[in-house]
């Protein structure tokens, strides 16, 4: 079981850093500034948290060896069963904050766009395709995230051909960034009258939400708006009109769109909000080229490009290439289960430093 903690999570260290913004808070200055205040609570909260996670575990470590002491003094095989269980309780909170200790770097608590696109494959690839979105999406329920489907775009036959989405919640990024890259099915298609085995790609990529007041130029000669009528749900008023907003940044090459949203003014906003957070990407990756790990890894939807293989058939096995993780356990990952690839994908590309700074290998 891990019990170092101590030294990387510098408990005195955070909780003065949370005297310091209670004392900020006080100040009535900051009730001007809403903007200020607005990220003085989010520090908090996520302060707030880390710390009642450090004394959960930390309490809980405590009472187990209170725990296996009685049971080794009374020799009672029942007390030793509770304190395993405990103990693997234990194990779990502590790899929890093993992985939490890794994502600190500047937007890994924020939350996160995905999209995810279908590849090579036709059909096959856009049934892969919302396969992955039912999974993110899972995964996102079960940690208490808030997912958003701001464009999706249907395939012909079956599927989708890409979908653009949200996710909202403390470190979405941190841990969703971990999926950025191509993923590989292999299956007996269902698609097929025979009955063959068949590969199908799609690609998944990551960026994070930024802060409405970061500085971000957007000069109206560098975009181009198209306005289209919305394919996805949202009622009759979205279907009927073309409120749906595609952007293209011209500089950059960068294109986004929505169409969820009931008015053309309200996707044109969350459009913009979406570009002004792939462009500080873009920013960030300029100042610092390896601060992202996967921008570097996204590659064409090909064969011989893929992250991460999930084979159905002939055996059951899914594995991260870049990691060499891997479960047979299919149902579970599809089902939303990823926390053992993304903790495998940290563990191997983040290294903390001894004074708690965490860089990319």
């Amino acid at each position: 079981m891990v019990t170092n903690f101590g030294g990387i999570f510098d408990l005195d260290k955070k909780q003065k850093r949370l005297a310091e913004l209670a004392m900020a808070a006080e100040n009535p200055a900051i009730w001007e500034k809403p903007t200020e205040m607005q990220k003085i609570n989010k520090e908090k909260a996520l302060l707030d948290k880390a710390v009642a996670e450090w004394k959960t575990f930390s309490g809980r470590l405590e009472d187990a060896k209170v725990l296996l002491e009685m049971a080794i003094e009374g020799s009672d095989e029942e007390s030793f069963g509770e304190v395993k269980a405990e103990v693997l309780a234990i194990e779990k909170i502590g790899q929890d904050l093993e992985l939490n200790r890794l994502l600190s770097g500047e937007m890994d608590a924020n939350s996160t766009y995905l999209s995810i696109n279908s590849g090579a494959g036709g059909t096959e690839s856009c049934d892969w395709a919302q396969m992955l979105l039912r999974m993110y999406t899972r995964y996102a329920e079960h940690h208490g995230y808030r997912v958003e489907i701001l464009d999706m775009t249907e395939g012909e036959g079956a599927g989708i051909k890409s979908c653009t989405l949200l996710i909202e919640g403390p470190y979405a990024y941190g841990y969703l960034k971990a999926e950025s890259g191509v993923h590989r099915l292999v299956r007996i298609s269902p698609f097929d009258s025979n009955a063959r085995r068949h590969t199908s790609f799609a690609s998944v990529f990551a960026w994070p939400e930024v802060d409405d007041d970061i500085n971000i130029e957007i000069r109206p000669d560098d975009l181009k708006v198209e306005t289209f009528r919305s394919s996805g749900a949202g009622g009759q008023h979205v279907n009927k009109t073309d409120s749906a907003v595609r952007m293209y940044h011209l500089p950059s090459g960068i294109i986004v769109s929505c169409q969820t949203q009931r008015s053309q003014i309200q996707n044109r906003e969350k459009a913009l909000k979406m570009l002004k957070a792939a462009l500080y990407e873009k920013e960030i990756e300029k100042r610092n080229a390896e601060k992202d790990a996967m921008n570097s890894q996204k590659k064409a939807n090909e064969w011989g490009s893929q992250i991460r293989s999930y084979v159905m058939h002939p055996y059951q096995l899914v594995k991260d290439h870049r990691t060499d993780f891997e479960t047979n356990q299919v149902d579970d990952i599809m089902d939303g289960e990823l926390d053992g690839f993304i903790m495998s994908y940290l563990k191997t590309y983040m290294q903390p430093l001894a004074n708690n700074e965490v860089v990319i290998k």
